[in-house]
């Protein structure tokens, strides 16, 4: 009898640990997907609209300074 429990015990605590991985690793998307994401962060296009973000904000702060002076 203690023999079945310990046995039980010991695949409810492997099923655990394969479930804990399983969900606690990265979600990866399929290539092509995440290939096609990349590539368009690194596009022109996104690069302008970053700046363009950038010099917002800049231009709603005009306290601060741009450099150690």
């Amino acid at each position: 009898m203690v023999v079945i429990v310990i046995v039980i015990a010991a695949v409810v605590v492997v099923v655990g640990l394969v479930v804990g991985f399983v969900l606690r690793r990265p979600r990866q998307e399929p290539g092509i997907v995440g290939f096609r994401k990349h590539i368009d962060a690194l596009s022109p296009e996104s690069r302008q609209e970053m700046k363009d973000r950038m010099r917002e904000q800049q231009a709603e702060r005009p306290d601060q300074t741009e450099g150690p002076g």
